[in-house]
């Protein structure tokens, strides 16, 4: 067994998705489960990296892989009892492209890629019964368009699904819908980035709201800008911060990054950037962009990647590296005091395409309520997948559990396999030795 999603993990997994803040994750009871590794055409990229959803009412969902032509949707309840499964059958055509669930349903976002289109659909199962609604079609283009896209809302109660409109081959705009939980379309929208000029990434998030929020890394990589459209209006809300730059006769740009929306519509930011030159890594910048009122941004002092932050992570680590590399942004963790931890994992291949994965250390940056940096860490660790496999069977599971984070992997320490822990306190960062 190897780590997937930490699906096929049993009930650790689950009560550090489901225990209440301020509890800390323990192991009461289990139940068997069963769960088929994923082969994807991008090993690098989880589309869907949470296959396990609590419910508000009670238990969770999972979105399980049975074969190679079905996924099904199950239902556990507190006491880890499946109330009922629901299978949902795929072609060869078809993968899914996002999961989510609202008060009332559980929602699975299809894509599907044959004859001259591509589209994405949506599959509605009730959670009272699991019960299937007809799949509905949500944006549809070209098979030579670039691939559409689905985002759901924190809450899963508002999807947007959108195609890219392209002139030789530079994104222009994006044609997006938004619809409600029973999927009636709210809003048709277009978002227009003729100003952006070649090069630029974009991504679209959503409120519980229906408000969608289009980030860009812009300029040349080293702006980020949020711009909010709302769908009871036409006003364009814009917020915008340079976080790259020439800095003593170096080019610095945004090599990752990384945004979060928050059901409150605060959206967090964070951005690793290097010498675009050397490559080197130069330094982090976090965002905090609040469109919770009038709309205000806050930008924290930057973390430099110096010379002795890599002696820290060599000595966490027992390495020798010569300079850090390979380290890409994988969570933005906010605790009920607004304290932001922001997680990196260092991610490999040993050669060329058929080399096994790896993930290594854990690079974890704490800052208090008001954005200030308070603490970093390095976690060590040691996950190996087949080539096949990709990043998609590796990883770790991070939850916020009052003043303790908690981060989960699947690994082979001292030959023996197995599922371990790990608690770091969020007001110092001390990491406390792994738990089996």
């Amino acid at each position: 067994m190897r780590f997937n999603y930490l699906l096929a993990a049993g009930t650790i997994a689950f009560t550090l998705l489901l225990a209440p803040t301020g509890v800390s994750a323990q192991k009461v009871k289990s139940a068997p489960f069963s769960y088929l590794p994923e082969r994807s055409d991008d090993r690098y990229n989880q589309r869907v990296s949470r296959k396990t959803l609590p419910l508000t009412g009670g238990g969770f969902i999972i979105l399980a892989h049975k074969s190679a032509t079905e996924y099904a949707i199950e239902r556990y309840d507190a006491e880890l009892k499946r109330l009922w499964s629901t299978a949902l059958p795929f072609t060869a055509e078809q993968a899914v492209e996002g999961f989510t669930a609202s008060s009332g349903q559980a929602l699975v976002a299809v894509y599907d890629k044959s004859g001259a289109t591509q589209s994405i659909s949506a599959q509605a199962i009730d959670l009272s019964n699991g019960q299937k609604s007809p799949l509905k079609k949500l944006t549809e283009t070209g098979l030579r368009d670039r691939r559409p896209g689905v985002t759901f809302s924190p809450d899963g109660s508002k999807t947007v699904a959108w195609r890219y409109v392209a002139r030789n081959n530079q994104i222009k705009s994006i044609s997006a819908s938004v619809f409600d939980e029973k999927l009636t379309k709210l809003k048709d929208r277009s978002y227009d980035f003729s100003d952006q000029g070649a090069f630029f990434s974009t991504t679209v998030h959503v409120g519980n709201d229906g408000a969608q929020y289009v980030t860009l890394v812009s300029d040349e990589m080293k702006k980020l800008t949020v711009r909010r459209y709302r769908n009871d209006n036409n006003d364009i809300k814009v917020m915008s911060v340079s976080v790259g730059g020439t800095f003593g006769g170096k080019v610095v740009n945004v090599f990752d990054s990384r945004f979060v929306l928050q059901p409150d519509n605060v959206l967090y930011a964070a951005a690793i950037c290097n010498e675009r030159e050397s490559g080197l890594y130069h330094s982090l910048k976090v965002v905090k962009f609040d469109f919770s009122g009038e709309g205000d941004m806050k930008f924290a002092p930057e973390f430099s990647f110096t010379p002795e932050y890599l002696a820290e992570t060599n000595k966490a680590t027992a390495a020798t590296a010569k300079r850090l590399e390979d380290i890409y942004l994988t969570d933005l963790l906010l605790t009920d005091e607004k304290q932001l931890v922001v997680v990196g994992e260092k991610k490999f291949e040993e050669g060329g395409d058929d080399s096994p994965g790896h993930t290594r250390e854990l690079h974890l940056f704490g800052y208090n309520e008001f954005l200030s940096p308070a603490w970093h860490s390095v976690v060590a660790k040691d996950q190996v997948a087949p080539a096949a496999e990709g990043f998609s069977s590796i990883g770790y599971r991070a939850a916020v559990y009052g003043s303790d984070l908690q981060l989960m992997t699947w690994e082979k320490l001292k030959g023996k396999s197995d599922l371990y822990l790990r608690r770091v306190n969020l007001q110092t960062g001390v990491v406390q030795p792994q738990k089996a």
